[in-house]
């Protein structure tokens, strides 16, 4: 680069003298002395430049090769310091070798050490086995018992200490839990129902209609049976006139069309007209009036429980649940009790007393319709609450009013409790007679199934089960156990209102004659 620098120098030096030269041979007028003396000139000016030229050649030269100099002076040291670096780099990995190989042996040594140690365990073990097995055939000797026989008698007397301990456990944390409930239970129940003002009369659906004469037999039949024919056609019921006197039965499943077929035919009956036209018309009629009760019903429970903003659908529901009996006790009339009672209750215990009859009330919904739908009243009263926007307590309440979903919050906890106590009171539900024999015996064959249980009696209509055991094979802990057995298992097995209590009795006498 610097010699590029003085070439071109040089060569604008020479140009320029290259130019005044021309520039004086131009000049045509000029003489002759004159122009020596500019060549000498120009001739100076070119040595003279030249000479520069070397000499900032040369200088440039130098000042390079210093550079040069420097430079290779720097990398020397900078590679003299990486050099140092590197070596103190090894020294210290050098260290950290000698310490690793120091601690792999140490490591090792004691490895040794510890497979020493295990072997001197291993036959100290082996000698504390040779005397253990010593020591238990001298035990086994003085005793008389073998090891075996040892170990069950020790662990039956621990069974037992721990039946008794456990049952003496039981039977004081279910009395005090129990007396503590009972307490409180009866307190807050005894308020609520005290507060309760509901009819408690049960309405059932008639499906007999009384005749003024048997000869209304063959009118209501009609010429060719075209009268009875027409009446089941538009009613969906069917008429069954048999040998019963100034009676005919009708038998439908739906209950309000049992209702409308049984205002038709009283209505037929009074007027005296009956033939097809007539028939239809007072179908017709008995629709109407059974909406309009339908209707007015509905209304009617949503005032007495004091609610507003019910769907008008659901309403209706309601008044369907006039015609609906379970048995015998009218749905209507129970919901209502049980919403009242809910209501109470969540008074009580500080809960929403508004939503409570809420869900009370709408627990049995499902009963509206259920002989129209598939599924239980459960289920199909869930849907309709979530078809109608309800709440979701009021959903729960529903669903978990039978147990069939697990109850999430308090009031559907108390809507439980407040629909056992209307359909348990007494007088509330009749029966079936077959269905209570059943229950009864289910009853009795649960408690006889339990080892020790010489006789159980189903008494109390079904509220209790009273078990006779043998006392030399039930004790008064196992007592306690197999009363908890036995009712965990009615509950498992058995459907039924209310609840029902086991009695185990154990009674031991003795009997001498004085002669």
């Amino acid at each position: 680069m610097i010699t590029t620098l003085i070439s071109s120098f040089v060569t604008g030096g020479v140009v320029a003298l290259i130019t005044w030269f021309i520039s004086l041979k131009t000049i045509e007028g000029s003489n002759k002395k004159t122009i020596g003396t500019a060549e000498e000139r120009a001739k100076e000016i070119v040595e003279n430049a030249q000479l520069k030229a070397d000499t900032i050649y040369k200088e440039a030269e130098i000042s390079a090769k210093e550079s040069a100099l420097q430079l290779k002076k720097d990398m020397e040291n900078e590679v003299k310091e990486q050099r140092n670096e590197v070596q103190q780099y090894e020294k210290r990995v050098i260290a950290k070798e000698e310490a690793i190989d120091k601690k792999f042996d140490a490591i090792e040594e004691r490895t040794t050490e510890l497979a020493k140690k295990e072997e001197q365990l291993a036959l100290e073990e082996d000698r504390i086995e040779e005397i253990k097995q010593s020591q238990l055939k001298a035990l086994e000797d003085i005793s008389g018992l073998s090891s075996q026989e040892a170990r069950d008698l020790l662990l039956k007397n621990v069974e037992e200490e721990v039946k008794e301990d456990s049952a003496r456990m039981i039977r004081t944390i279910e009395s005090e839990a129990r007396e503590e409930a009972d307490r409180k239970a009866r307190d807050i129940i005894v308020r609520a129902i005290s507060r309760c003002d509901v009819d408690q009369i049960s309405e059932a659906t008639v499906s007999v209609v009384e005749l003024p004469g048997d000869d209304m037999k063959g009118r209501i039949i009609g010429r060719e049976g075209r009268n009875i024919r027409t009446f089941e056609t538009l009613t969906g019921v069917e008429l069954i006139v048999d040998d019963t006197p100034e009676a005919v039965v009708l038998s439908c499943f739906n209950p309000i069309r049992r209702q409308i077929a049984k205002m038709a035919l009283e209505k037929l009956i009074v007027d005296g007209r009956i033939h097809p036209a007539r028939i239809e018309e007072m179908v017709q009629k008995s629709t109407n009036e059974v909406e309009a009760t339908i209707k007015q019903k509905g209304e009617e429970a949503v005032m007495d429980v004091g609610l507003h903003g019910i769907h008008p659908e659901i309403v209706k529901l309601l008044g369907r649940m006039h015609y609906r009996t379970s048995y015998g006790q009218n749905v209507l009339k129970h919901s209502i009790e049980v919403a009242l009672l809910t209501g109470l209750l969540a008074a009580e215990v500080g809960e929403d007393e508004k939503l409570a009859k809420r869900a009370g009330l709408l627990h049995d919904i499902g009963k509206a319709v259920d002989f129209e739908m598939e599924g239980t009243h459960v289920q199909i009263g869930s849907e309709i609450c979530r078809k109608y926007k309800e709440s979701g307590v009021v959903v729960n309440a529903v669903e978990s009013h039978h147990g069939d979903v697990e109850a999430d919050n308090l009031i559907s906890v108390l809507v439980q409790c407040a629909d056992a106590i209307s359909a348990a009171r007494p007088g509330a539900r009749r029966e079936d007679m077959e269905v209570y024999i059943n229950r009864l015996k289910r009853l009795e064959e649960i408690a006889d199934a339990h080892k020790g249980v010489e006789k159980s009696f189903a008494i109390q209509a079904g509220r209790e089960i009273r078990v006779m055991v043998v006392p030399e094979e039930v004790s008064d802990a196992d007592m306690v156990i197999m009363a908890r057995k036995i009712s965990k298992q009615i509950e498992d097995e058995l459907q039924y209102p209310g609840q029902i209590k086991v009695n185990i009795v154990r009674e031991s006498r003795a009997v001498e004659y004085a002669k």
